[in-house]
């Protein structure tokens, strides 16, 4: 069984796509190489990883903080797992400010963690990007956008390419300077290009897009 390495050569990425892509490249040499992500050779637990991004929707960095660090305190620890999650009931998570669909959400990561349907990080790294997104999207709270955006920035697998984000679709626009962003199905035609380093094309689309905003500080994206 084949296994998937955490990261990849980012200066082979970075040279592929300065040959394949003209217009992406000439952002690529404003803005300037991209470092790896430390992350992709850090141990975690994706089901803690699941849960915190869970607690995070819709939410702004600060106030997801707060009620993290409200719900470890209530589980006295530090890691969101179905053992810890147990030692709190729902009026306790509730009054950590956690709402009631984001709660079932928890409940039901935990039971599915039980059952053994959470793949482990030993396990994701014999399963492809579509097996590891197959097998967590059941989750209450959980979709493909947040599965990718652990492929990315947890299990550095070199690509993927999230077509439904709005930074992506922002930062395809700006390249190919478009009159309105590019549809997802029209991005993923336009993305067959940048494979096989499709997340290191993204890396450089979500920066594109800041700079397109004049956004000084670079949007939080991945699942701390």
């Amino acid at each position: 069984m084949p296994r998937h390495a955490r990261g990849f050569d980012t200066a082979a990425a970075h040279a592929h796509l300065a040959r394949c892509d003209r217009k992406l490249a000439r952002w690529m040499e404003k803005i300037g190489p991209v470092a790896p992500d430390p992350r992709w050779r850090k141990a975690f637990d994706p089901v803690d990883a699941l849960a915190r991004a869970i607690l995070y929707q819709q939410l702004s960095g600060k106030a997801a903080a707060t009620i993290v660090s409200r719900v470890e305190t209530a589980i006295d620890s530090g890691r969101f797992h179905c053992d810890t999650l147990a030692r709190v009931d729902d009026a306790g998570l509730r009054a950590c400010g956690v709402s009631g669909n984001k709660t079932l959400a928890l409940r039901d990561l935990a039971a599915r963690e039980e059952r053994g349907e959470i793949p482990t990080l030993r396990q994701m790294a014999t399963l492809d990007n579509d097996a590891i997104i197959a097998a967590l999207v059941p989750v209450r709270g959980i979709g493909r956008w947040t599965v990718e955006m652990m492929l990315m920035f947890r299990l550095g697998r070199p690509d993927v390419l999230p077509v439904d984000d709005l930074g992506i679709r922002k930062g395809a626009q700006a390249v190919d300077r478009l009159e309105a962003m590019p549809a997802p199905k029209a991005l993923l035609a336009r993305g067959e290009r940048w494979g096989p380093y499709r997340t290191y094309a993204s890396f450089y689309l979500w920066r594109i897009a800041d700079q397109a905003t004049r956004q000084a500080t670079p949007t939080k994206r991945s699942q701390d």
